[in-house]
C-alpha cells in the first residue's frame, strides 16, 4: 500500500487508489474538469475514516501532479516540427492546434516545479524505506508546502487552456497572479513569469537589434500590417493601395509606414503604451539603418562624404544587445530598469537615423527647396511665372493639355530666376489635376457677377477659377520618404495653393491699375490733341474714380494678408524650425518639430477655420472678377456689375476684420503675429469704423456676426490646448 501510495503521488493509480474521473467516464456520468479524481478504492474497508480523508488530500497532489504534467508535455511538444510532410494526419492535427512559444517557456517553467516534486517523494520514499516512522505523517510533513503549490498551478493551467490565454496575456496573467500572500507561491509564480519574459526578450533582441521579427506564432504585442488585415478577415483598400505604391520604391518604407503596429491584445498592461511605441520605433528604425537603399549608397560614395560607412556601428550594436542581456539575466522583472533601457535603445536608434536623414540626405537642404516653391520663397520665378501664364488663365484650362500649356511658362519662368547652382529644382515638378465641368475661366466669373445668387454659387463650387487646381510634386528618394510622407506633401501643397492664389490676386490688382494708369496716359496724350473729345475723357475719368479707391482697398488688404504670411508666419516659424533643427538629434524630435511647424502655417493662415478661409477666397475672387470687368468697360460699360463687386467685397473685407479682431482669436496663442495685421489693417481706424457703423453701406456686421459660432468651435481645443 505504500508504494502504491508514492506512485499515486507521481500520477499513476492502481487497485487502491483509483481515477474517479476514467471511472465515471466509463459509466458515461460526466464529471467537471476541475475536480479532484484521485479517490480511494470504495470497497477498502479496513481504513479509518480519519485516515482514509488524510490519504485523499494527499493523493489530491498526485491528480495535480498528473494535470501539470500533461500540460507541460502537451506545451512542449515539438512533433509538428518534425512531421513537415502536409499528408500527414498527425502534422495536420497538430498544425490546427495553435502553438505559442509562451506557453511553451512557462511549460518548461512547471516541469522544473515538478522536478522538485519528484524528488521529494523520492526523498519520502528513502525516509519511508530506512526508517520505521509514521507513513501518513511523514508524507504530510515532506510535501506540506506543496499543498500550497500545485492547487494554484492547477487553476492557472486550467485557466489557460480554457481561455487560450497566449504571448502577452500569459505574461500579463502571471504578473498579477505573482500579488499574492504566500512567499512560496509568489516565488513559484515569478520564476514562471521570468521564464515568459527570457521569450520576450530573445523577442525584443531579434527587434531591436537585428530589426528582425521573430513572431511565428502571434505571440509578440509587435505585428505585421498584414497579420492584422488577415485577422479582421477584410483588408482596407486604402491601405493596400498605398503598400502596393510603396512597394516599387523601397520595401523598408513600406515597413516604416504601414508595415508594422502596436498588437494591444499581446500588450501586457505593466508595459506602458510610450515605452511599445519606443520597442516599436527602435525596430523599425534598425530595419531602415541595416537595410539601406543601393541607390543611396551609390550616392554616398560618389559624394565622398566624410561620414562612417556603416548606418549602425557594430559597436552601438552590441551596446543594445548588451542591455538587452542584463535585463535577461535578471531574476525579476523591474520596471523602472526595463524603460531605462527601452529608451537608452530608442535614443541610439533615433541618432543613427538622425544622422542618416538630416546629414547624409541633407534634410534641410530639401526642407529649403519646400520653402522656395512650396510656400513661394522664391518670389521672383512664381512673379515670372504669373506674368507669362496670365494670358493664358484668362481662358479656361483645356482637361486634356492643361498640364502641357502650363509647362512652357513654367519653364520659361525656370530659365529667367533659376540659376545652375540650385540642385533641388530638378525635385519639383508641376501638376494640373482633373477637374469636372463646374470649371469656370476669369472671364466667365467677370460675367457672372450681377446677382448675388451667382456669386454665391460660384464660390461654393470652386473658390476661384480652373486654374485654382494648380499643384506642385516634389520628387523624394529614400531615406527621406520617412521624413516627408504622402501627409506632410499633402499639407505643403495646401499652403502652396492657398499662397498662389493670393499671389495671382495680387498681381491681376497690380495689373490692372497699370494697364489703367496707361490708358490713361494715352487718353491724356490724346486730349492735348484733341480738345473736342476733353470732356468725354473727363467724364470718364470721373466715373472711374470710384472704382480706383475700391482697388486701392483690394490691394491694401491682400498686399497685408500676403506680408503677414510670408512674413509673420513663414519665417518667423522657418527661424523656429531652424532653431530645433540645429539644437536636436533625435529623428522623432525633428518630425515632431516639423508636425508643428506645418501646423502652425496652417493654423495661423486661417486655412483651418472654415469661416474664415470661405471669407477669404470669397475675397480673392471678387478682386480677379473686378480686375477682368475693369478691363472689359472699354468695350461694354456695365458700372452696375462693379457697384455689386464692391458692396461685396466691402461685405466680406468688414466680416473678416470682426472675425479677425474677436478676443478668442486675436487673444489667443494660435495666431501670436496676428495683431500685427490687424494693426496694419486698421492704422488709420477705417475698418474698425465701417465694421461698426451699421449705417454705413459697406455693411458687414451681420455676417461677422453670423460666423462667431463657428469660430467658437473651432477655437475652443486649440486655445484649452
Amino acid at each position: 500500500m505504500l508504494h502504491e501510495l508514492l506512485l499515486s503521488l507521481l500520477g499513476y493509480t492502481g487497485d487502491l487508489i483509483i481515477d474517479e474521473r476514467e471511472h465515471q467516464n466509463s459509466l458515461g456520468i460526466p464529471i467537471s474538469d476541475d475536480h479532484r479524481s484521485f479517490k480511494l478504492a470504495p470497497d477498502i474497508s479496513f481504513i479509518q475514516p480519519s485516515d482514509r480523508d488524510l490519504i485523499e488530500r494527499i493523493i489530491s497532489l498526485g491528480f495535480y501532479y498528473r494535470e501539470l504534467d500533461r500540460f507541460a508535455t502537451k506545451s512542449r511538444n515539438l512533433s509538428w516540427i518534425r512531421s513537415a510532410n502536409p499528408n500527414n494526419e498527425l502534422s495536420n492535427k497538430n498544425l490546427q492546434e495553435k502553438q505559442s512559444v509562451y506557453r511553451r517557456a512557462i511549460a518548461n517553467g512547471i516541469v522544473e516545479i515538478l522536478s522538485v516534486y519528484r524528488s521529494a517523494v523520492l526523498h519520502i520514499e528513502q525516509k519511508l524505506l530506512s526508517e520505521s516512522i509514521p507513513i501518513l505523517a511523514t508524507i504530510t510533513q515532506g510535501l506540506n508546502k506543496f499543498f500550497v503549490l500545485l492547487p494554484p498551478l492547477y487553476e492557472l493551467v486550467l485557466e489557460i487552456e480554457r481561455d487560450d490565454i497566449r504571448g502577452g496575456q500569459l505574461l500579463n496573467l502571471l504578473h498579477k497572479r505573482c500579488h499574492c500572500g504566500v512567499p512560496e507561491l509568489q516565488s513559484c509564480i515569478q520564476r514562471l513569469l521570468w521564464h515568459g519574459h527570457q521569450v520576450m526578450y530573445n523577442q525584443l533582441a531579434s527587434w531591436m537589434v537585428y530589426g528582425i521579427l521573430q513572431d511565428q506564432h502571434g505571440d509578440f504585442f509587435i505585428r505585421r500590417q498584414e497579420d492584422k488585415d488577415v485577422e479582421h478577415g477584410s483588408s482596407n483598400p486604402d491601405m493596400s493601395e498605398k503598400l502596393s505604391r510603396l512597394s516599387t520604391d523601397d520595401a523598408s518604407l513600406t515597413d516604416w509606414h504601414l508595415g508594422f503596429h502596436i498588437f494591444l491584445d499581446m500588450l501586457p498592461d505593466y508595459i506602458h503604451m510610450r515605452v511599445a511605441e519606443s520597442i516599436l520605433f527602435a525596430g523599425k528604425a534598425i530595419r531602415v539603418l541595416r537595410n539601406p537603399s543601393p541607390a543611396f549608397q551609390f550616392k554616398d560614395t560618389v559624394y565622398n562624404q566624410q561620414i562612417p560607412k556603416e548606418l549602425l556601428p557594430q559597436s552601438e550594436a552590441d551596446k543594445i544587445e548588451n542591455m538587452l542581456r542584463d535585463l535577461k539575466e535578471s531574476s525579476e522583472f523591474h520596471k523602472r530598469s526595463f524603460e531605462c533601457a527601452v529608451d537608452s535603445i530608442r535614443a541610439i536608434a533615433a541618432s543613427h537615423l538622425w544622422q542618416l536623414v538630416v546629414v547624409r540626405a541633407d534634410l534641410n537642404g530639401h526642407l529649403k527647396a519646400l520653402k522656395d516653391y512650396f510656400l513661394l520663397a522664391k518670389g521672383d520665378f512664381f512673379q515670372c511665372f504669373l506674368e507669362e501664364s496670365r494670358q493664358m488663365m484668362r481662358l479656361p484650362p483645356r482637361q486634356s493639355t492643361a498640364e502641357a500649356d502650363l509647362m512652357v511658362p513654367f519653364q520659361l519662368a525656370a530659365i529667367k530666376t533659376i540659376g545652375e547652382e540650385e540642385k533641388y529644382f530638378s525635385r519639383v515638378s508641376l501638376r494640373m489635376p482633373s477637374f469636372g465641368s463646374a470649371v469656370k475661366s476669369s472671364l466667365d466669373l467677370a460675367k457672372t457677377g450681377s446677382t448675388g445668387a451667382s456669386l454665391s454659387n460660384a464660390s461654393s463650387e470652386i473658390s476661384l477659377d480652373g486654374w485654382d487646381g494648380i499643384a506642385l510634386e516634389y520628387s523624394v528618394d529614400w531615406p527621406l520618404q520617412l521624413f516627408f510622407t504622402q501627409d506632410v506633401l499633402s499639407q505643403y501643397l495646401r499652403v502652396f495653393q492657398y499662397l498662389l492664389r493670393l499671389k495671382r490676386t495680387q498681381m491681376e490688382l497690380e495689373k490692372s491699375w497699370a494697364s489703367v494708369m496707361h490708358q490713361d496716359h494715352t487718353d491724356f496724350a490724346k486730349r492735348r490733341n484733341d480738345r473736342l473729345n476733353c470732356s468725354v475723357s473727363q467724364q470718364r475719368r470721373q466715373r472711374f474714380r470710384p472704382m480706383w479707391r475700391v482697388r486701392e482697398h483690394m490691394a491694401f488688404l491682400i498686399r497685408n494678408l500676403q506680408f503677414y504670411i510670408q512674413v509673420d508666419v513663414i519665417e518667423s516659424q522657418w527661424n523656429v524650425l531652424q532653431a530645433h533643427i540645429r539644437d536636436s538629434h533625435d529623428f522623432t524630435e525633428l518630425v515632431g518639430f516639423h508636425q508643428e511647424y506645418l501646423s502652425a502655417l496652417i493654423s495661423q493662415s486661417f486655412l483651418d477655420i472654415g469661416s474664415v478661409s470661405r471669407i477669404l477666397d470669397s475675397i480673392m475672387k471678387l478682386c480677379l472678377q473686378f480686375c477682368w470687368s475693369i478691363e472689359n468697360q472699354e468695350n461694354n460699360p456695365n458700372t452696375s456689375e462693379l457697384e455689386h463687386v464692391t458692396e461685396e467685397f466691402n461685405k466680406k473685407s468688414n466680416s473678416l476684420y470682426t472675425i479677425l479682431r474677436s478676443s478668442r482669436l486675436a487673444g489667443s496663442q494660435r495666431a501670436p503675429f496676428l495683431r500685427r495685421f490687424l494693426l496694419r489693417l486698421n492704422f488709420n481706424l477705417f475698418f474698425e469704423t465701417t465694421a461698426q457703423d451699421p449705417c454705413c453701406p459697406f455693411g458687414g456686421r451681420g455676417e461677422g456676426a453670423c460666423l462667431r459660432d463657428e469660430l467658437h468651435l473651432v477655437l475652443i481645443p486649440t486655445h484649452q490646448t
